[in-house]
């Protein structure tokens, strides 16, 4: 099956065709480094997470860029109010680059800790003013742009395709700016790629219009250009960044590129909190630190993949509950194959089923990754796979080599590419304690033959407290370590 996604500058699912046969560019709208991660993030970040590996495994030689936005989003997300991070800063009565520094270390310690990947590059918007000037200069010479007393605005009438990602008409979008015509501007739905600073403002550039900074559209724009070329294949974020921001980087990067800025735009859907959305006025907010606090990264990935990334996903505490205990499922057999694959057992009579289902599960889980990343239906193939290789351990008709394959399986999809299965430790593993086990197992019969029921369910029952199953099946007695 080939690889179809849905496009949102299309609205519809698409064979995906990159640039380049064999290679990938792909750009995600990264935080605005303010405040803690949270939830809405974890969603954004892990779906696009599994999007890159997914690529990668198919054979894709993925370029992966994320910016972080360190200076000119500003607090209504349109051209007035006060920059975010200056905000918080003057809140905090720190500098501003201390919120940065703080903001971004607790990011990418977040996101390790979630199990992603990192991108190829990060890049700070701060770190390229040089080549955002330049480019709102050429957006001027080009008559896209104009200047109004140290601010420059783009004229987006000298666009007529504007409005095309979001499906807005141009004399409908007085809706979507949020704040009321400013008297600079000649249009009120121009919105601004560099922005005067006054005295006070404390991050600021010198340029040819005066101190300022730059709009926060113009940053991606700039960026994408520069690590994937004036085209990219995927540009990849939030439905709410959907408009102003994407629709303003199309305006701006076709008008200074004369060529298509993106091929295939991706947008997850929000996450609610019991059905309302989140947000730190309503107390609702869930950072991706609380979370992670109380849940393991598994389950807060099962959580996000359980839903498709296109439909909104409702946290409650119930269904992050019920994914880590769903999850066990796949940790539990994680175990009994490790066990298996270190008993040496010659080959057994389920092999050629158990590589039949393989094969069988591998083709149905990229089928669904490729169909527009459904990683739900992907989760349930693996669910789906449980059953019949428990049912080969049980019988004890499965080899060491059959469940090694099974486990490498489990290791690719369920590890490395959605990961919601934790990768074991060498104490998971049981080699080390299999000969004390094994002893365990021989005591045990020992107390069923003279008839001592009640110290075996004891042995058993210890065990069990500990962390470790035994299983009385008709073929003698079987342990493996419980989730």
């Amino acid at each position: 099956m080939t690889l179809t996604l849905y496009n949102s500058l299309t609205r519809q699912k698409e064979e995906f065709i990159p640039i380049e046969p064999g290679h990938v560019g792909i750009y995600v709208c990264g935080p605005t480094v303010y405040g803690p991660p949270h939830l809405g993030h974890a969603k954004s970040y892990i779906t696009f997470d599994v999007l890159v590996k997914h690529l990668r495994n198919s054979g894709y030689k993925v370029r992966y860029v994320q910016n972080i936005t360190d200076v000119g989003h500003l607090t209504d997300d349109a051209d007035s109010g006060e920059d975010k991070i200056q905000r918080q800063a003057r809140i905090d009565q720190v500098h501003p680059w201390e919120i940065v520094d703080k903001w971004t270390r607790q990011y990418m310690n977040d996101m390790e800790k979630l199990r992603l990947a990192h991108p190829n590059f990060y890049v700070r918007a701060s770190q390229h003013i040089g080549e955002q000037i330049e480019a709102v200069q050429k957006l001027i010479e080009k008559g896209h742009a104009y200047v109004v007393d140290g601010n420059v605005y783009y004229d987006v009438e000298s666009f007529p395709e504007y409005g095309k990602l979001s499906g807005r008409r141009l004399e409908e979008q007085k809706e979507g700016v949020r704040v009321e015509s400013r008297s600079d501007k000649r249009n009120p739905r121009d919105f601004a790629l560099w922005k005067r600073a006054e005295s006070s403002h404390i991050l600021k550039w010198n340029s040819p219009w005066g101190e300022g900074y730059p709009g926060w559209h113009i940053e991606c724009s700039v960026m994408a250009n520069k690590y994937l070329g004036a085209t990219i294949d995927i540009h990849g974020g939030g439905l709410e960044n959907k408009f102003p921001h994407h629709e303003c980087e199309i305006a701006q990067s076709e008008a200074l590129n004369c060529t298509p800025f993106c091929r295939y735009w991706m947008h997850n859907n929000m996450v609610t909190v019991d059905g309302i959305k989140m947000g730190k006025s309503l107390g609702n907010f869930r950072t991706c630190q609380d979370l992670l606090a109380k849940h393991s990264p598994e389950a807060v990935r099962a959580f996000v993949l359980s839903t498709h990334y296109r439909s909104p996903s409702n946290y409650t505490e119930e269904a992050i509950d019920a994914a880590a205990v769903g999850l066990t499922r796949l940790s539990q057999l994680q175990a009994a194959l490790i066990d298996l694959v270190g008993k040496n057992i010659a080959a057994g009579t389920a092999d050629a089923e158990a590589e039949k289902l393989c094969l069988e599960v591998e083709a149905k889980i990229r089928e669904r990754l490729d169909d527009d990343l459904d990683t739900p239906g992907a989760i349930a193939a693996l669910y789906g796979m449980v059953t019949e290789v428990n049912r080969f351990i049980g019988s004890s008709s499965l080899s060491s080599e059959s469940a090694g394959k099974v486990l490498a399986l489990l290791k690719l999809f369920g590890s490395d590419i959605l990961g919601i299965v934790a990768e074991p430790s060498s104490a998971d593993s049981g080699m080390d304690i299999a000969p004390i086990m094994d002893i365990i197992i021989e005591l045990r019969k020992e107390m069923k033959a003279a008839k001592k029921y009640d110290v075996a369910d004891a042995i058993r029952d210890r065990l069990k407290a500990g962390g470790i199953l035994i299983e009385d099946t008709r073929d003698g007695m079987r342990w493996r370590k419980s989730a």
